[in-house]
């Protein structure tokens, strides 16, 4: 199928452990801080005191505690609803209406989405943690992503030049590759199917049902393009050739920025860094394979390694805050899943935009694709070849002492 285009006061950090202290309130909770004071906070006092009656901790300073369970600061919170605002109140819809007897407010909707993409709990556990129904968390979570997917796109956008001039410098400056923009990595959503849907087709090597998602990234680990919506049975190298920046590369429309000569005359075009699970073409260098290479060669390598690995730190990370995505997704419609994949990108790249780091409470996968052996792909494009070599004698020839 073709992708989709569409109270006490807790204590305080300990600052010999590097580990947050746990609060279990009792009674009401603290008052927040200012920063917490927005335009709907009920639901925030009402949803932390159910934690702590459940025995559940949260992190004693309450800036941390939101970003523990939103993954977002306040602040970062508030821009969220401001940009789905206006389509939450225009289209109210029936039934959202609380335990008490009120129309549920946008911050409150807007938490509910996000509980259920950053936690990955059920529908009915969210629910109970909000004091709504499983269908009011099924609607809200649904209308929360069409209209992240309409109006949020501008932050999953491919750079213009000047900015991919910053990220080739950034990347160059760290790695030594000259014009990387970025990396290349894909990992698969794991599905449960019902019978009458499931299929070889997506039946992957791993014995799961599963959907693919590519995606390219910046020197942030900011996504800057993504393909979602093939079966997981598919090769890495099949799923870049179906993708639109693979057409749109090959016909020299992206990537197509300046060529930096060297000084011998030879040529390094705009590329950027994939596995040997892709073909080595002019615009992807993959590392080289084999026993016995040689110091240069394995300098490359290095460089290339730690610049791909921007990639798969970008998925992992991605999978760690949206767990939606890195548990087993209970009977998805496999229409709506790429919508649901898009949102927790652009949720990850707006945490990145609006420079909101990640609690170090939060866990992150040491492998976003647990399970899945290594692929090798052998095409090998003459072109890209070449240009390898190109960039291997640079890196040579940059670090040999005057």
């Amino acid at each position: 199928m073709p992708p989709m285009k569409k109270s006490k006061k807790g204590k305080r950090k300990a600052k010999d452990s590097g580990k947050l202290k746990v609060a279990k309130f009792r009674g009401a909770p603290p008052l927040l801080p200012p920063e917490l004071r927005g335009l709907d906070t009920e639901w925030w006092y009402a949803f932390l005191y159910k934690h702590a009656e459940s025995g559940h901790g949260a992190p004693s300073d309450e800036g941390e505690a939101f970003r523990y369970f939103f993954r977002t600061s306040r602040r970062t919170f508030d821009y969220i609803c401001s940009i789905v605002r206006e389509d939450l109140i225009s289209r109210p819809p029936s039934g959202l209406i609380n335990i008490e007897g009120r129309l549920l407010s946008v911050e409150k909707q807007v938490a509910i989405a996000m509980r259920r993409l950053a936690s990955g709990d059920s529908q009915v556990s969210v629910g109970a943690a909000f004091g709504v129904g499983q269908s009011t968390v099924s609607q809200v979570t649904w209308r929360f992503i069409e209209s992240m997917e309409e109006r949020a796109r501008h932050h999953l956008v491919w750079p213009d030049q000047e900015k991919i001039e910053e990220v080739k410098a950034t990347l160059e400056a760290a790695y030594g590759l000259p014009n990387c923009c970025g990396a290349v990595d894909a990992t698969h959503i794991i599905m449960t199917l019902p019978s009458v849907e499931s299929s070889e087709d997506w039946f992957d090597p791993a014995k799961n049902y599963s959907m693919f998602l590519q995606g390219i990234v910046d020197d942030e680990m900011r996504f800057i393009d993504i393909v979602t919506g093939w079966p997981g049975s598919m090769t890495f190298s099949r799923l870049l050739k179906c993708s639109e920046f693979f057409k749109l590369c090959e016909a020299g429309k992206r990537l197509d920025g300046p060529v930096k000569v060297l000084a011998e005359n030879a040529e390094i075009r705009e590329f950027i860094a994939g596995d040997s699970c892709y073909p080595l073409l002019p615009w992807l260098m993959t590392p080289y394979e084999g026993k016995n290479l040689s110091a240069p060669i394995l300098n490359f390598n290095a460089r290339q390694k730690a610049a791909r690995m921007l990639g798969t730190k970008a998925l992992a990370r991605l999978k760690g805050s949206w767990r939606i995505l890195h548990k087993v997704m209970w009977r998805p419609d496999k229409n709506k899943l790429p919508s649901i994949i898009l949102v927790c990108c652009l949720l990850h790249n707006i945490l990145i935009d609006c420079k909101d780091d990640l609690l170090s409470s939060v866990q992150l996968p040491d492998n976003h694709d647990t399970g899945y052996s290594e692929e090798s792909c052998d095409q090998v494009d003459p072109n890209g070849k070449v240009m390898r070599e190109v960039i291997t004698a640079h890196l040579q020839s940059s670090e040999a002492p005057n």
